[in-house]
């Protein structure tokens, strides 16, 4: 079968929206070759890990790869993007010196390309995300790994909300806690919490594609029956009272549940945020603060930021006479 590779190359800040716009679309299968990752500083003890080639990647920017089927309908499906994408200009996000193209490949060749830009890395002081294609041995006891085939679903665990998100869950997660990981994409945060030693966790997804991709993660990795994955929109497959939720998804997003997040969680418990590119970080912490929640403290890798929010009392105590 021959299908369509579309290259998008953008902005940092433009890549969650364009994504979503690819989902909006129906075009699930997305894979991202980021401009960062050649100069990205790592610490030398795992330099093995990291061979990349320069004329692999861009010069700035990312470039969004997506695969859909090449036939009669293609040319019409990607005028329709190119207006939603340039419309992302009219709703403040820089899109940069956007291009879109596009070239044909056969099925084999599709499901091996993107492949070339996924090894193991490690992404945070114990996390090392490993493609299952892969073989890979630990470099030190303490080193959590974490097996991904992402398929369809976005999130290789390597982009930095991701990181940032890993990181977090390593400094705030307990194994009493009960998590909820909203978005959860691959599974890879409720699988780092597994990880942890976190007994409860609950990953839920609105993407049907996701929550497949997440739960054949999830079993990839030794977890069935310690991770439970639904399908859901944010947390209204909640039923128990989580200690912490994290959540890697748009700012937007992140800021329309934010009161149901504060809502669910016991005094002391955590609101662990990413997906929020620098020029929202006023908004977010004026959201979060509005609401009750105090800013624990506030992570970040080149244009991305992740976000430790706790919930510290009744917000109308925040009131004074």
């Amino acid at each position: 079968m021959k299908w369509a590779e579309i290259s998008i190359h953008t902005t940092h800040e433009a890549v969650d929206a364009v994504t979503n716009a690819l989902y909006e679309f129906d075009i699930k299968g997305v894979s991202l070759v980021d401009s960062l990752e050649v100069t990205r500083e790592r610490e030398q003890q795992f330099g093995e890990i990291y061979d990349l080639q320069v004329a692999d990647y861009p010069e700035w920017g990312v470039v969004i790869q997506a695969y859909v089927p090449w036939n009669e309908q293609l040319n019409d499906l990607l005028c329709q993007l190119d207006q939603r994408i340039v419309f992302l200009k009219d709703l403040g996000i820089d899109i940069g010196a956007y291009e879109m193209t596009t070239r044909a490949v056969q099925e084999e060749d599709w499901a091996e390309t993107w492949k070339q830009y996924y090894h193991p890395a490690r992404v945070t002081e114990r996390f090392t995300i490993v493609p299952s294609w892969e073989t890979y041995e630990r470099v030190s006891d303490d080193e959590l790994i974490i097996e991904l085939d992402p398929g369809m679903a976005f999130g290789t665990g390597t982009h930095p909300t991701t990181k940032l998100s890993l990181a977090m869950l390593e400094q705030y997660a307990t194994k009493d806690d009960r998590i909820v990981d909203v978005g959860t994409g691959s599974g890879v945060l409720a699988i780092g919490a597994a990880l942890l030693g976190v007994e409860s966790i609950h990953a839920v997804d609105l993407d049907e594609v996701a929550v497949r991709s997440a739960k054949e993660n999830v079993e990839l990795n030794g977890l069935t029956g310690r991770i439970d994955v639904k399908q859901g929109d944010l947390l209204e497959t909640v039923n128990d009272r989580p200690t912490l939720i994290v959540a890697n998804i748009l700012a937007e997003i992140i800021m329309s549940f934010s009161k149901e997040a504060y809502d669910l969680l016991p005094e002391g418990g955590y609101f662990l945020t990413s997906g929020i590119i620098n020029k929202y970080e006023e908004d977010v912490i004026a959201d979060f603060k509005e609401k009750g929640f105090d800013i624990v403290d506030i992570l970040r890798e080149g244009d991305w930021l992740g976000v430790v929010a706790q919930k510290v009392g009744n917000a109308s105590c925040n009131a004074t006479s």
